[in-house]
């Protein structure tokens, strides 16, 4: 008798810890979907809106002209944004965050919402093209961390942009602890999927780059590193 109430009495507190196991893990769950979306893009009344661009058209060239920049921000983005608005009344994501719909979302929801993450982000984070350009501070020491040098993760990261097959991002991103990883994303996809914070990309859909560059594709990855703005990538890592 005491025995079995001895097992009862071990069965209730090895269902307890579970609950508490369970509760603990969902916990962690919300904690990295929080530092994931930190950063929230909000409808305006409704709709998605087309971002607006910090630099003139021709900021950028020559690594990117400004021909480009009228054709990839100016129609590519600009439908998505279109496509994306078009979709969401009487969805259950109306009114939901950019961030929240890539998450969650499938199918063409999916697509048009990663686009327009993956292009805010991308379009956000350049300046007019500079000699010698590197980061520098807490961000140049991780990447000295996690690849050994600048060059090294120059040279990583390229290499992930070169070898994607098809379309796609090549990203610099930082996981939960901190840690800088490179990853490649098909399509539409984004880093946050994977529960990271992405820093920064490099766009290597075809109308990212071929006005200028036809299918020389790493020549073109080579060009943007003139044009990154370490600042706006550091303050996404902060």
């Amino acid at each position: 008798m005491r025995k079995d109430r001895k097992n009862y009495w071990h069965l209730l507190l090895f269902l307890e810890l579970i609950e508490i196991l369970t509760k603990f893990a969902d916990i962690n769950v919300n904690l990295k979907n929080n530092t994931v979306m930190k950063k929230q893009t909000m409808p305006v009344d409704g709709k998605f809106e087309l971002m607006a661009l910090p630099y003139a058209p021709d900021a950028l060239a020559p690594v990117i002209s400004a021909d480009t920049i009228g054709f990839h921000h100016g129609k590519h983005l600009l439908a998505y944004v279109n496509n994306l608005n078009a979709l969401l009344p009487e969805s259950e994501f109306e009114g939901k965050a950019l961030e929240e719909i890539v998450l969650k979302a499938e199918g063409g929801m999916l697509n048009n919402a990663g686009q327009i993450l993956n292009h805010n982000l991308y379009f956000a984070q350049f300046m007019a093209p500079k000699a010698d350009n590197a980061p520098t501070g807490r961000l140049a020491q991780a990447i000295d961390e996690a690849f050994g040098s600048f060059e090294a993760f120059k040279e990583a990261f390229a290499k992930a942009g070169a070898t994607l097959f098809g379309s796609g991002w090549a990203w610099l991103s930082a996981d939960a602890d901190g840690k800088l990883v490179i990853t490649q994303e098909p399509n539409a996809a984004n880093p946050v999927q994977r529960g990271l914070d992405p820093l920064m990309t490099m766009d290597v859909w075809e109308h990212a780059y071929y006005l200028d560059y036809q299918n020389r594709r790493p020549d073109h990855l080579a060009a943007l590193w003139n044009i990154i703005d370490w600042d706006v990538v550091a303050s996404r890592y902060e």
